[in-house]
């Protein structure tokens, strides 16, 4: 699953042509780590209808910042360079699938 950080944002997430999951993320967070093999199985079951990418907010603050950003993890989905749904903390692969139904 790719990185992404404040100095790439822009070009990896606003400008993507595909809906983007940005997973706001800390080595410090259990449940973050918890969501790494849902989120790469997903990566790898939706390749080509959305990107998954993690963001450390830890050494990325100005873009944890930009989206107000709170509790780990969160995730975020752009579309068209724009956060068009969020939701807040760690969740079973199903209801994950679900969430991002209407966003796919």
């Amino acid at each position: 699953m790719a990185e992404v950080t404040d100095a790439d944002f822009r070009e990896e997430v606003i400008g993507a042509e595909l809906p983007v999951l940005v997973e706001f993320t800390a080595d410090w967070c259990p449940p973050c780590r918890q969501m790494g093999p849902v989120l790469s199985a997903l990566a790898a079951e939706q390749e080509g209808r959305l990107k998954v990418v993690q963001l450390d907010v830890d050494t990325n603050p100005a873009t944890t910042n930009a989206y107000k950003v709170l509790s780990m993890p969160t995730f975020m989905v752009f579309r068209g360079g724009e956060p068009v749904k969020a939701m807040v903390g760690a969740r079973p692969r199903r209801r994950l699938l679900e969430e991002l139904s209407d966003v796919l």
